[in-house]
Parts: C-alpha cells; sequence; structure tokens
C-alpha cells in the first residue's frame, strides 16, 4: 500500500523561472539514470525479492523514496516554467524572451502544458528497458551502485549549470541521498557476495569452460590490460595473458536460407 502526502520530501522551489533549467533537469526525471528509473528498478526487485526481509525492505524503502524525488524534480520543472512564452506573440520583439522560446523543450507547452514530463530534455519517452529487476539480488544490487553513480554523476552536472540557489538547494539534497543510496547498495552487495560469491550466477562454475575464466586476451593495439597478468581475482584467482588470442571456431559453414526469402537475389 503506498499513501501520498502532499508535503515533499525536501525543498523543491527555485529562486526565479529559468525554463532552460527546466528543460535540463528532465534528464534527472525522465533519462535512462533518472529518478524514474531508479524508483522503477528498486520497487520491481523488492517486489520481486522473496529472500532476507533486509535486503527486500531495503529496495523498497528506497524505491518508494524515489517516487518522492519524481515529485520533488516535476514540481521544481512546474515552477521553472511558470510564465514561459509559448509563441511568438509572447516574445514581442524581446531577444532574452525570444532566445528562451527557441531553447525551450517544445513539448513542454505542446505536450504538458507547461508541466514536467517522462522525458529526456530531447523528448525521448522514459521507457522500462531502462530498469533492472533480475530475481538475482547480487546482479541487481551492481546494477543499483551504477545507477545511483550515473544519477549522482548527472545531478552534479545540473549543478554546475545553474547559479539559482533554490535549485540547487535541491540538488544538494539529491546528491547527499545519492551518496547514501551508493553507499548502502556497495554494503548490501559485499554482504551478498560473501553469501553467494563474486560471479552471476555463482553456481555455474563446474559447466563453464574455465580455462578460459582468469585470461585477458588483448584484442587492441595497446597492451594495458596486460599490467593486471599475476594479479588476483575477487574470486581468488590469478589473472593471466594472452598476447596474440587465436581463432578456436573454425570457418562457419552455413547454409543458405531459401532464395525465396532474398526476393530470387543471390
Amino acid at each position: 500500500m503506498f499513501k501520498h502526502t502532499r508535503k515533499l520530501q525536501y525543498n523543491a522551489k527555485p529562486d526565479r523561472p529559468d525554463p532552460l533549467m527546466a528543460r535540463r533537469l528532465q534528464e534527472a526525471l525522465g533519462g535512462q539514470w533518472g529518478e524514474t528509473t531508479g524508483m522503477m528498478s528498486y520497487l520491481s526487485q523488492g517486489w520481486s525479492s522473496t529472500g532476507d526481509e533486509k535486503y527486500k525492505d531495503l529496495l523498497l524503502d528506497t524505491g518508494t523514496e524515489e517516487i518522492g524525488h519524481v515529485e520533488m524534480i516535476s514540481t521544481m520543472v512546474g515552477y521553472l516554467l511558470e510564465g514561459a512564452p509559448i509563441s511568438e506573440a509572447d516574445v514581442a520583439g524581446d531577444p532574452m524572451k525570444a532566445a528562451t522560446l527557441a531553447g525551450m523543450d517544445p513539448e513542454h507547452a505542446l505536450v504538458h502544458g507547461l508541466n514536467a514530463s517522462l522525458n529526456n530534455p530531447n523528448g525521448a519517452a522514459w521507457n522500462a528497458g531502462y530498469a533492472t529487476s533480475s530475481g538475482n539480488l547480487v546482479a541487481d544490487m551492481r546494477f543499483n551502485v551504477v545507477r545511483e553513480s550515473q544519477a549522482r554523476l548527472q545531478v552534479s552536472r545540473l549543478y554546475n549549470m545553474t547559479d539559482d540557489e533554490g535549485v540547487r538547494d535541491m540538488l544538494r539534497f539529491l546528491l547527499a541521498r545519492e551518496t547514501q543510496h551508493q553507499l548502502q547498495f556497495m554494503k548490501a552487495q559485499e554482504e551478498l557476495e560473501e553469501k553467494y560469491g563474486v560471479i552471476v550466477p555463482g553456481d555455474m562454475g563446474d559447466i563453464e569452460h574455465s580455462e578460459f575464466s582468469h585470461v585477458l586476451m588483448n584484442f587492441s593495439d595497446g597492451t594495458g590490460s596486460e599490467a593486471f597478468a599475476g594479479q588476483i581475482a575477487k574470486d581468488g584467482q590469478p589473472f593471466t595473458y594472452q598476447k596474440d588470442p587465436e581463432a578456436m571456431g573454425g570457418l562457419p559453414e552455413v547454409k543458405p536460407a531459401d532464395p525465396r526469402l532474398k526476393n530470387n537475389q543471390g
């Protein structure tokens, strides 16, 4: 069960409208690594988790918090769009307003009535392919660390794209929460790796061709990866290095498809 309260988790009001910043913030809302991706990933992972209740609650707590972050950014975007020009008539020869109109996301006005949307700054819609919920907690916690790292990276860049202290205040809060989320997911990942092993999935070692499982193969002009040779991998095994990997698969001899599928062309 979810219950909504109209109070925001943290302040989300700019000092002044700025439609161009509103467009940039759309990345943190509807982009690949934005808050919607975190919300749907963590909630889905939590709902599908049937293991340790500790990890289930961690995921559901964080996913529910991300709903609040979606609300905060959506609210901020709405404030930033207040009074934005929507046609040439609103510009009236003012070069600043003309530049604003030219730089705005047209969908803010055209599709969403000067409100936020689940799009990135270029109008590409958020999609469920951005979210991850595999049913394997080690794999999912690793994704979560990456998601929070990318989200924090982008929020830090957004912070440097504005001097509006109201916007920056909200972004400071999001930076702090993304620090916490990185740390909690890294801790969960470490615990799960200790329990299940560092390779996902961890029960296929007797099936794979293990002679290839710790070999660094040189497939580029550089030789920098050779520096890892002899070092111990996280699973306790040493890396080896192969400078000139040989082709082991032979020449393919696949039979041609039915010529009718080629429109009578050879």
